[in-house]
């Protein structure tokens, strides 16, 4: 094979993975770089050349498959991911994708074999050898800084472009190799915000709270699809509080979405160590909507749609004062967790889940708050994992709204949603008629199906429309109109903790309070706010303690 032909190939390559000229520099810099590595290995130009190349084919096609099933491409703070506890929820939940990246390593391992034994070319120097490392390492670096650094990058993490260049920017961010350091906040203020004066209560009755996480849900309505009464009446109860939820995330890691409702804080402003602040950040918050609400005299417990295993779930909850957590792999019978991760329907996980709560508040009159994660209606969304035979109907209204299989899958799960919580809430009405419920529902994040909605509606742009989702407040046995009626203002999931305090008629510390005088200044996006309030808030939550970013941080178990 000609030295000529390994460049083509190369070049073929680079343009696969970039599909762009706006960071082409850098990919063709690491590549050079990586060929200069193996050239200490096989001597020759044309086997080093080639195996970048493969190399290079293997960091798209991971990076293409991720943002397929993710809306985001592959960096280098994913692969501690792999031993997270990650595998087994990925493999029930993407096998064909599992599968086809088996596959894909396996071909890509051959081929380099191959090259190894094939191909072969004139040796050259070990001064050649270590010009043209020097040259393409001087050259990486050049090329990363002039391109604007992190920033450039982070910037695109959800474009269909530059695979190969967005992972090594990630592979020479200092921060993706900060494992065992402190936290810190990318919006933080010198001076503190003085705190307000906390809040009494509103009511002398303190009622029980479910808050239930809905994966991947979000109000089609966004998109101008219609919707039928029974998800109406989901999103935007009729006698209940509903508005548009704006979240950190698309595609994937609602861990993130469930850190900033029970903290008020935004993951974003973690920078690199968002995605990780489930490992990272346990025994680092002290002020969280659970600990305040055990302070109240709840009893708190999660029941979440993973298996205890999952990611650092157990630890964190613990550390941020959930006192009893339950995993589907502690659910009692009938609760079959190998038949429920088959399809993780919410007819078996939130009769579980409910189940629970109804047995804890039985023979206690403390007040609870139950706190759940579901994970039906998670990508892909090319599967049918509703109830066999049931919701072909709803099934057939999103088609003709929308011929697309996708979003038909999307909406007939989301009734089969909507109809288990109209059963599950008819029956703890019926069973406790005389314990005060307040309940809320919101959506995670939207799912990398919406992307195919986007395009096929063939919508005008909008940068803030993929992070939008839904939130519902409705109340049982509130006889105090407890909450409003009707749509409410946007609100962002940092506020969403504070929100349920506030309707339930329940105090609020100096803390809560002071991050409820934020709303009015920041209540629709908190990230994304400039307001220099905020800034100072956490300035004061780091100083108090709140917030340990300290380079080290025991956490006893």
């Amino acid at each position: 094979m000609s030295l000529a032909l390994i460049i083509v190939t190369a070049v073929a390559v680079l343009w696969l993975a970039e599909r762009s000229v706006e960071h082409l520099t850098l990919a063709v810099a690491a590549l050079c770089l990586s060929a200069a590595v193996l050239l200490f290995v096989v001597t020759d130009l044309e086997r080093a050349i080639l195996l970048s190349s493969i190399l290079a084919a293997g960091i798209f096609g991971a990076s293409r498959v991720k943002y397929n099933h993710s809306g985001i491409k592959l960096v280098a703070t994913d692969l501690p991911l792999v031993f997270a506890g990650t595998v087994p929820f990925l493999m029930a939940q993407y096998p064909l994708a599992l599968a086809a990246v088996l596959i894909g390593s396996i071909e890509l391992m051959l081929a380099a074999v191959a090259a190894l034994l094939y191909v072969s070319g004139p040796p050259v120097s070990l001064e050649f050898q270590l010009l043209f490392f020097g040259i393409a390492a001087v050259s990486l670096v050049a090329v990363y800084k002039a391109s604007g650094g992190p920033a450039a990058f982070q910037r695109n993490t959800a474009l269909p472009r530059s695979f190969l260049s967005s992972f090594i920017a990630s592979l020479l961010n200092p921060l993706s190799w900060r494992q065992s350091g402190g936290l810190a906040l990318s919006d933080i203020a010198k001076d503190p915000l003085p705190l307000m004066a906390a809040v009494p209560a509103r009511r002398p009755d303190y009622p029980d709270i479910i808050v239930i996480q809905h994966e991947s849900i979000f109000d089609p309505r966004i998109f101008g699809l219609p919707v039928e009464p029974i998800v109406e009446s989901f999103l935007s109860p009729e006698n209940g509080f509903h508005g548009s939820l704006n979240v950190d995330i698309f595609g994937g890691g609602s861990w993130q979405s469930e850190f900033s409702l029970l903290t008020g804080l935004s993951s974003a402003s973690f920078g690199s160590n968002a995605y990780f602040l489930f490992k990272r950040g346990a025994g680092r918050f002290h002020s969280s909507l659970p600990k305040t609400l055990s302070a109240l005299g709840y009893r708190t417990m999660l029941a979440s749609s993973c298996r205890r295993s999952f990611l650092s779930y157990d630890r964190f909850y613990r550390s941020i004062g959930i006192h009893e957590r339950l995993f589907t792999d502690d659910f009692d019978p009938p609760f079959d967790v190998n038949r429920f991760e088959t399809t993780n329907s919410d007819a078996f996980f939130l009769e579980a889940a409910l189940n629970a709560h109804m047995k804890g508040i039985a023979d206690d009159a403390s007040p609870r708050f139950l706190y759940a994660l579901t994970n039906f209606n998670h990508g892909p969304h090319n599967r049918k994992l509703t109830a066999p035979g049931q919701f072909e109907g709803e099934r057939a209204f999103a088609a003709a709204s929308l011929p697309d299989a996708y979003y038909a899958e999307y909406y007939a799960r989301l009734v089969e949603t909507a109809a288990t919580w109209n059963r599950l809430k008819s029956e703890l009405s019926s069973r406790f008629p005389k314990r005060p419920t307040l309940i809320v529902h919101y959506g995670d994040h939207q799912p990398v199906m919406t992307r195919r909605i986007e395009k096929k509606l063939k919508l005008d742009s909008d940068a803030r429309r993929q992070f939008r989702t839904f939130y519902a407040i409705e109340t049982l046995h509130d006889c105090s109109n407890r909450i409003p009626c009707g749509r409410g203002s946007d609100l962002d999931i940092a506020f969403l903790g504070t929100v349920v305090l506030q309707h339930a008629g329940l105090p609020l510390d100096e803390i809560f309070a002071t991050r409820a005088s934020l709303l009015e200044h920041c209540g629709g996006a908190y990230f994304a706010s400039p307001s220099e309030r905020k800034r100072r808030f956490h300035r004061t939550l780091v100083d108090l303690g709140m917030i340990d970013v300290a380079p080290a941080v025991r956490y006893q178990r």
